[in-house]
């Protein structure tokens, strides 16, 4: 962070400050990097109490604030959290340097080697509402990338976010990096449009928390915006499909922690579907404290039953609510779910393989899961990937936030002389 003569925060000097430090970073040694980001998840244990003991203070001032109970369920650090985002980070720094690896290029030119090279991006900004464990994880996705990061998170999470940016930075300085390369930005003097309006300094901003706050980003920013998604996840329930299938895909979609970043919160039927199979469907989601809503005619069907206003099928509930919709058939629920979804990850359950295949062509979304849970994980038991999000966008990367995510590419041409 820099001030100004006065004792004053100049958020200008800061972004300007990171963007010189990542032409530093980004000809530093792979191996330096990963030796960074272990660096961080050792600090990271060390201070464990540090951070616990500061989030419970932001926990103790935002529940004085009526704060939501899901923005304190995202606040809460536990040990288990702090080291499964100690774990990420060991992992991270074992993965292999993404920046220069080298690639055919698509195309060639005469008397010319023509490839192509993973680069950084430059400066990326997480832009974030409680999470205080996400800006490690960001953090070390940045350096391993050769990024410099700059954080904003939200007043809910200032002591936790302060403790944990204080704790990545003297980790970086032990390790011989730049402290600018990860810095935080005090959020009383930092408003979210002054930053996101810096497209001279910022390669790339990520907003991740509740929908209004990735919209407000995307409306106001002039710089490039990584819009990520939450919530929102359609399920088909065909006729063919399994009900055990449906059951366990809706509520294992649900258990990623602390955010469910890939829930099915809407299922579609067919006008068709077994009645007595849906209700033992609905009895099963109710044991296991899910909130169950319907449509017009599902209503009509079941009284009981509480509508789903038009204007939630196209919102993220972020809770433990399911509400469901009678289609005419797998043609209508994709109309269905390329108007309202979320765009990110949306399912089917079916025993069709031609009901499978138009359904993963068909339907417009980054991610598409057949017969099998979206439940996202940050840190997947298999492969060589470590995960910020999901990203609904057309754009910059679409899908999984992941290492590659954060670079760019640069084509070189090497010619052979005259």
């Amino acid at each position: 962070m820099t001030t100004d003569s006065l004792g004053a925060f100049d958020p200008i000097s800061t972004l300007r400050s990171a963007h010189t430090t990542s032409l530093a970073l980004a000809a530093t040694s792979g191996v330096n990097r990963s030796r960074a980001v272990q660096a961080m998840a050792q600090a990271l244990c060390r201070r464990q109490m540090d951070i616990l003991e500061a989030n419970t203070l932001d926990l103790e001032i935002s529940r004085e604030m009526a704060i939501s109970d899901l923005l304190l369920e995202w606040l809460k650090l536990t040990p288990e959290r702090i080291q499964n985002t100690v774990q990420i980070l060991n992992r991270l720094s074992e993965l292999p340097d993404p920046i220069g690896r080298v690639m055919p290029a698509n195309f060639q030119v005469d008397r010319a080697q023509t490839y192509s090279q993973l680069m950084p991006l430059g400066v990326v900004a997480l832009i974030y509402e409680a999470f205080p464990e996400l800006s490690a994880i960001a953090a070390g996705l940045c350096i391993k990338t050769a990024n410099c990061l700059v954080l904003r998170g939200g007043n809910e999470a200032s002591h936790s976010n302060s403790v944990i940016a204080e704790t990545l930075a003297q980790a970086l300085e032990d390790e011989g990096l730049p402290i600018e390369s990860v810095q935080l930005l005090p959020v009383e003097s930092t408003p979210i449009r002054d930053l996101i309006s810096q497209d001279r300094y910022l390669n790339l901003i990520i907003p991740y928390g509740r929908p209004s706050l990735v919209q407000q980003v995307v409306r106001q920013a002039t710089a490039p915006v990584l819009r990520s998604a939450m919530g929102n996840c359609y399920l088909y329930w065909s006729p063919s499909g399994s009900l055990d299938l449906a059951r366990s895909m809706i509520v294992d979609s649900h258990l990623s922690e602390p955010d469910p970043v890939n829930a099915i919160e809407k299922v579609l039927i067919h006008r068709q579907q077994n009645f007595s199979s849906l209700v033992m469907l609905w009895d099963s989601l109710r044991e296991k404290g899910f909130e169950i809503r319907g449509d017009v005619n599902l209503v009509e069907q079941f009284p009981g039953l509480r509508l789903t206003e038009d204007v939630e099928w196209g919102q993220a509930y972020l809770d433990r609510i399911v509400s469901f919709r009678m289609v005419d058939g797998l043609t209508s629920a994709i109309d269905l779910i390329n108007h309202y979804s979320s765009g990110h990850a949306d399912c089917l359950v079916s025993e069709s393989y031609q009901e499978s295949r138009q359904f993963a062509l068909g339907v417009n979304s980054a991610s598409t899961y057949i017969n099998t849970s979206p439940r996202f994980y940050r840190n997947p038991k298999r492969g060589d990937a470590i995960f910020l999000g999901m990203s609904n966008q057309k754009g910059h990367r679409r899908g999984l936030i992941g290492l590659e995510t954060l670079t760019t590419v640069k084509h070189i041409v090497q010619g052979v002389g005259s």
